[in-house]
């Protein structure tokens, strides 16, 4: 592949204002920041919470218990909070220079000094990516923590330290924190950063849609989290009903802030979509496409066509809660199954919305490491596409067990086992990659062959958990719990940790401590294993999932698992100390570090990328 660019291209950094930038000088209480955005979402939330207030007065007292009557001031604070949120941020200054007839600012802004830029609206694609980084450690910090106090409570059958719906408020924190966590994975660090690079783009086609996208997600954060308060949701990640209609407010932060993830998830899908369409360089057609841009660009299809029923799916609940509309309550004509399908048709493609990228991380880290170019591309590309197509009718094999018949049954056995194929078809391509290479171990290749090796098991345990007979036996029990997290924490965890440190240097400038890295990276994989590995035999033995409570019998193995999560734990704050380390004080990294990355953000930006990335698109001949 050879790049050509116009000599001595302008790298200038015309003025003006706009979000990130700009040459008024204010200041900076008054410049909008995440300062007066939080002024702004506490002004919004007690708006929304007097008129919520006003409205649940006015409502008639129903006696079919379907709604609290906090519902209404806690829904409406959300809402109005969360635009009070944008609005502080200055997400909407640009929509009112336009119904004022004003002239928008340059795009091309100039660029934002110091750490200010990543606690501000901004239009670098760069910059978003960044903090989209960020907000993934914290998201996963936080679940973490969540994962800690589990484990906790499940160390001794006989000590408790929380009671049962203390327990089931934490694994509900817990499942739906990581699942947003993994969800920014996908939308950020990589897919908002470098594949605008990758295909010789220097911005995304709709830069005010990718920051709204990632402003959404704090306050989805803060709204989650501040369930704790109303009492936590006792339905982990799924929120299934009737338990959704009847539990407190608490379910309602559930719902605003997996619905609130979902909307910044199909904004990012869109601009994705149309990036890659219309954004590619001259000379970089469909086949030279890299495999994580493939990736990405599949997987935009997936959440725009499978989000927007888990947003409807929410807004119905959020209907039974206050207007108490009772879609999904059996006794009043609903039915809680609509509910099971409308969040599994989005639930099993989400599983995918994590995995495929992975799978493009993994297919520029391993080439890279190898020393090769990537063996069957072709087969790859088809491949990452036949499991986006089949993520969507394999759904109802999480539903055995609520009654359906047995043709629907072995529909859905055969449609889950036959997507095993193009995940085989890639798993072989990666060995065949290595195979004969010239494989060097850094701390990249090493977190993806760590993801080859525990996502390959957790797909096996997966074809176990398809057959209809096995799955009625081990449905809700601690196997589904092995098989989740060895499928997504590989996928999502792994694949970030190897992405990360393959793409740090391009990132900061600065190469990280290889010894360091390596520890991480082994620390991680045994305490991962000592975690998980032992709850295939608790769920073969018949413990069920999300209880705090257990036979003395299981208790060995629950300890086991206790020690290995405060292992996984404590490794993952040397991770932040590496990064940390690596931007303070870290050896300046060479213009290009790994040998076999051949990429464009590789071979032709200098390390670190500067602000203006693209000043001319690169001819791809």
């Amino acid at each position: 592949m050879a790049i050509e660019t116009t000599p001595g291209a302008d790298r200038t950094q015309p003025v003006g204002g706009g979000p990130g930038g700009g040459a008024a000088a204010r200041p900076w209480w008054m410049k909008p920041a995440v300062h007066t955005g939080l002024i702004g979402a506490v002004l919004g939330y007690l708006f929304g919470n007097w008129l919520g207030h006003m409205i649940q007065s006015q409502s008639p007292n129903f006696a079919q218990g379907l709604s609290d009557s906090r519902d209404w001031p806690v829904v409406l604070g959300y809402v109005f909070g969360t635009i009070g949120w944008l609005a502080g941020l200055g997400v909407f200054n640009d929509l009112g220079r336009l119904l004022l007839g004003k002239p928008l600012p340059d795009i091309e802004h100039a660029p934002a000094s110091g750490l200010a830029k990543y606690f501000r609206y901004t239009l670098d694609h760069k910059v978003v990516g960044i903090q989209y980084l960020f907000g993934m450690i914290t998201y996963f910090l936080t679940g973490g923590l969540f994962a800690m106090a589990i484990r906790t409570e499940l160390l001794s059958p006989t000590y408790h330290v929380l009671n049962a719906s203390q327990y089931l408020m934490v694994v509900g924190e817990h499942s739906v924190m990581m699942m947003m966590m993994m969800s920014s994975v996908v939308l950020g660090p990589f897919g908002q950063y470098f594949a605008p690079l990758m295909i010789g783009s220097k911005r995304m086609a709709f830069p005010r849609i990718e920051a709204l996208g990632f402003w959404l997600t704090p306050a989805a954060y803060v709204i989650l989290l501040s369930g704790i308060i109303w009492g936590g949701f006792p339905t982990g990640w799924t929120g299934y009903a009737p338990l959704n209609v009847q539990a407190g407010p608490g379910m309602d932060t559930y719902a605003l802030a997996f619905g609130i993830m979902g909307i910044s998830m199909i904004l990012a899908g869109f601009n994705i979509i149309v990036t890659y369409i219309n954004y590619r360089a001259p000379g970089m057609r469909w086949r030279r496409l890299p495999m994580f841009v493939w990736s990405m660009f599949t997987v935009s299809f997936l959440q725009v066509l499978s989000v927007p029923v888990l947003v409807a799916g929410l807004y119905i609940m959020l209907m039974d809660r206050t207007a108490q509309t009772a879609f999904y309550v059996n006794q009043l004509g609903g039915s809680s199954y609509l509910y099971e399908n409308l969040f599994w048709f989005f639930g099993h493609p989400e599983v995918y919305i994590i995995a495929l990228p992975a799978f493009g991380v993994i297919s520029q880290v391993i080439p890279a490491f190898s020393r090769k170019p990537l063996f069957g591309y072709a087969s790859m590309v088809y491949a990452t596409s036949a499991i986006a197509i089949l993520s969507f009718i394999v759904w109802a094999h999480h539903m055995y067990t609520t009654g359906m018949p047995v043709t629907g049954q072995l529909f859905f056995m055969y449609a889950t086992t036959l997507i095993a194929i193009p995940t085989g078809v890639k798993v072989f391509n990666w060995v065949a990659t290595m195979w004969k290479g010239s494989l060097s171990f850094e701390t990249p290749m090493l977190f993806a062959i760590g993801f080859l090796l525990m996502f390959t098991l957790g797909g096996f345990s997966g074809l176990v958990l398809a057959l209809v007979p096995i799955d009625i036996q081990l449905q809700d029990t601690y196997y589904v719990v092995a098989h989740f997290h060895y499928v997504m924490v590989a996928a999502a965890l792994f694949s970030a940790f190897a992405g990360i440190y393959f793409w740090l240097p391009k990132w900061t400038g600065r190469m990280y401590d290889e010894t360091l890295g390596k520890w991480h990276f082994w620390l991680s994989t045994i305490f991962f294993n000592m975690i998980f590995f032992v709850q295939h035999f608790l769920g073969l033995a018949g413990m069920p999932r999300r209880v705090p409570d257990y036979p003395l019998q299981f208790e060995t193995w629950n300890q086991i698992s206790t020690v290995g999560a405060f292992g996984f734990g404590l490794t993952q704050l040397l991770f932040l100390y590496i990064v940390i380390k690596t931007i303070r004080s870290g050896e300046k990294a060479p213009e290009k570090p790994w040998e076999g990355a051949d990429s464009l953000e590789w071979t032709h930006l200098p390390t670190p990328v500067p602000y203006h990335s693209f000043e001319t698109p690169p001819v791809i001949k």
